[in-house]
């Protein structure tokens, strides 16, 4: 039976460090940029801003309450990490985000041939503070069994 990947966006390695890094070199673009792989217009998605959707999705994280999340920072090999987050394990919100549209900016999106298929159960929200910041960094996959994993992250 197919390998069914679960990914969103390529912000994250590969499978194994060292051919991530390998590739890294050969598909960053210039800036140290990540290639584009659809124009940022298309996956922002503006609409929700100000709808009762979005209302909702503030006022239940803030109901919830953040959780300052900080690191040691890139002299201990961590991204530097200074803001709040809420993570929830919740695969119908996932499901219900994913079937509400999301699935369709990813339909045309191939890489190393897989397809996004729909989204880690771990929904995490973040917070960030006039100052606050969360460094470049790299999402580990997580094995989300019966043959899923994450690859990407959105």
């Amino acid at each position: 039976m197919e390998e069914r990947r679960r990914m969103a966006t390529p912000a994250a390695a590969g499978r194994d460090e060292q051919q991530w890094k390998k590739k890294k070199k050969k598909t960053k673009t210039a800036g140290g940029r990540w290639p584009q792989i659809k124009s940022k217009r298309d996956l922002q998605i503006n609409r929700l801003k100000g709808s009762s959707i979005f209302t909702s999705f503030i006022e239940a994280a803030e109901s919830v309450g953040f959780v300052h999340q900080g690191s040691l920072g890139p002299a201990k090999g961590e991204a530097y990490r200074d803001n709040e987050r809420i993570s929830v394990n919740d695969p119908v919100l996932a499901e219900c985000i994913w079937e509400s549209g999301l699935k369709k900016v990813f339909d045309d999106i191939k890489v190393q041939e897989k397809v996004a298929v729909g989204l880690n159960p771990n929904i995490r929200f973040y917070r960030y503070k006039v100052g606050q910041r969360f460094g470049r960094h790299i999402d580990e996959s997580v094995d989300l069994g019966e043959g899923c994993k994450t690859q990407y992250t959105y």
